[in-house]
């Protein structure tokens, strides 16, 4: 039996998309996304708020809308599937753990108004036309970074 490997997430980026264009053509996007949760502390009623960032991964298509028209601060929907990679930095094997997105709609900007050059409607919605996994070659283009 294979498992399920879906994630969905609702927040706001935590800063302007980095974006990288790769020698084979392909772009890839990351940002940070933060989502909250707010509850009420059993012991003081205090009303808390608890916020989880998440490494968010987007490819091709996805990654020109990501570089085009999202900002820092805006709230954005993703769907992808979980993926934790590994590289050597230092001697030091590090990890992370990114949420590469095949699904991305935009639910407004942060400012309230459009971003400059004309930012499409809220809510609108991209899709990766190839729901193919990253092959090998495409993550050896890439350097140490840890994104």
């Amino acid at each position: 039996m294979s498992g399920v490997n879906k994630v969905i997430i609702v927040g706001r980026l935590g800063k302007e998309p980095e974006v990288r264009h790769l020698e084979n053509g392909a772009s890839v996007a990351n940002f940070p996304v933060a989502t909250s949760e707010v509850y009420k502390d059993r012991n003081t009623g205090e009303r808390k708020e608890q916020t989880e960032w998440h490494n968010v991964v987007l490819w091709r298509g996805l990654a020109d809308v990501a570089e085009k028209y999202l900002k820092k601060g805006d709230m954005v929907y993703v769907e992808g599937k979980l993926r934790t990679r590994s590289w050597e930095k230092e001697g030091i094997t590090r990890y992370t753990t990114e949420i590469v997105g095949d699904n991305m709609t935009m639910l407004g900007n942060s400012g309230g108004g459009q971003a400059s050059g004309g930012s499409p409607q809220s809510q609108d919605r991209y899709q990766e036309s190839e729901s193919q996994p990253v092959n090998q070659s495409q993550e050896d283009a890439t350097d140490d970074l840890p994104f």
